[in-house]
């Protein structure tokens, strides 16, 4: 399951990559997403951004909470179709409130984003992403 240099470089350097989850039934939804990659594993906060619903009650949490098993696709998208390539990452999710791992993710998503050095995001609920499966494609 290790990934390569070039693998790790992409799913490292991303803005944005999508998640999917799945209800208790197999409905899916897909959100995009900010995150981080630890090098092991991936953590997307809920953070100050507007939301229609408070932090646990937000559709992906629900799900999450019903059903571990999501997926995450980290994508490059350029107009010279020969270097279009994508990162699918799937495996079980869980839902952080607080401790090191919760700590060790705040630090890093304020490094990646300059946008959460002003969020409380210490106080959040944070997804945390344990990769099962990791399948690449294209020109990485």
């Amino acid at each position: 399951m290790a990934l390569s240099r070039k693998e790790k470089a992409l799913v490292r350097s991303a803005r944005v990559a999508h998640l999917a989850t799945g209800d208790q039934n197999g409905r899916p939804h897909v959100i995009p997403i900010c995150y981080v990659f630890d090098g092991k594993e991936i953590y997307s906060p809920i953070d100050e951004k507007p939301k229609k619903s408070s932090p646990l009650g937000l559709k992906r949490i629900r799900n999450i909470q019903a059903n571990p098993h999501v997926a995450v696709v980290v994508d490059r998208y350029d107009e010279d179709w020969r270097r279009l390539a994508y990162v699918l990452v799937t495996g079980k999710a869980k839902v952080l409130r607080r401790g090191a791992k919760h700590q060790s993710a705040v630090r890093l998503l304020r490094k990646k984003y300059p946008q959460y050095r002003k969020m409380r995001l210490e106080e959040r609920p944070m997804i945390r992403i344990i990769p099962v499966r990791w399948k690449s494609w294209g020109r990485l």
